[in-house]
């Protein structure tokens, strides 16, 4: 049965997955700085894929390193680039080819799932919360039409951490009425996140009917709890988007 490996080189992981007709046959994870390893240890006793399709916004030296991971099969990448149309998804960027490849993916695979759970095809909003956190708005014939990147939860704190002395405190967690300088902290960091995603739902929604939110990345269990319903988290939705996009090219 034939194998085809899809991978997702992000800013500071590496997701992959070896697919076949029947779904995943194996999937893994490694920092970015471990790409190095996979041949010998996570892809050592796979079947050989025939074809090998990604996402890479790690830039040169990460894609370097992947296509050299492939080398025991005698297989190229093939990297996606996103155009202007996709599996029914029309891309508005103003220049389709620069829009970061996991978000066209993301919003690929986001819109077949809203397709598959709605009798009417509805407004959707993607949301990759990696590194950065990505806000991706979807409208209900299908067209992507823009987007917001911030910066994660982690990173906000550690600006702030790096640039306030007083601020130097321990971790803090989520408290609807905070008390002290770390929950303060760790609270408007992510209500700031929370609110920029309800702020995109706000405006792309244009009836009653709630905007479904579609939720990935390494964030996306602290973020998910905090938004309003319909909330959906998928693990893979990168890898979804890709082999949904590979499949049809």
């Amino acid at each position: 049965m034939s194998h085809a490996l899809v991978v997702d080189v992000g800013n500071s992981r590496l997701k992959w997955a070896l697919v076949n007709s029947h779904g995943y046959v194996a999937q893994g994870s490694v920092a970015n700085a471990e790409i190095g390893t996979l041949a010998l240890r996570d892809w050592q006793n796979l079947p050989r894929p025939i074809r090998a399709i990604g996402v890479n916004v790690a830039g040169e030296a990460a894609r370097v390193r992947v296509e050299g991971q492939l080398t025991r099969w005698r297989i190229g990448m093939e990297w996606l680039v996103p155009n202007a149309r996709a599996c029914g998804v029309t891309n508005r960027y103003e220049q389709p080819s620069q829009l970061g490849a996991d978000r066209w993916a993301s919003c690929v695979a986001a819109r077949l799932r809203a397709l598959r759970a709605d009798t009417v095809a509805q407004p959707i909003i993607v949301v990759n919360a990696g590194t950065a956190v990505t806000i991706d708005s979807v409208d209900a014939d299908g067209v992507f039409r823009g987007g917001m990147i911030l910066p994660n939860m982690r990173l906000m704190l550690r600006v702030l951490a790096e640039n306030t002395a007083a601020l130097k405190v321990p971790p803090g967690r989520f408290e609807a009425f905070p008390t002290n300088t770390s929950d303060g902290l760790y609270t408007g960091a992510l209500h700031a996140v929370c609110g920029a995603i309800e702020l995109a739902r706000a405006r792309l929604s244009s009836q009653a009917t709630p905007v479904r939110c579609y939720l990935a990345g390494g964030a996306a269990p602290e973020i998910g709890p905090h938004l309003a319903a319909p909330v959906e988290l998928v693990d893979n939705l990168v890898l979804e988007g890709v082999l949904a996009i590979a499949s049809e090219q």
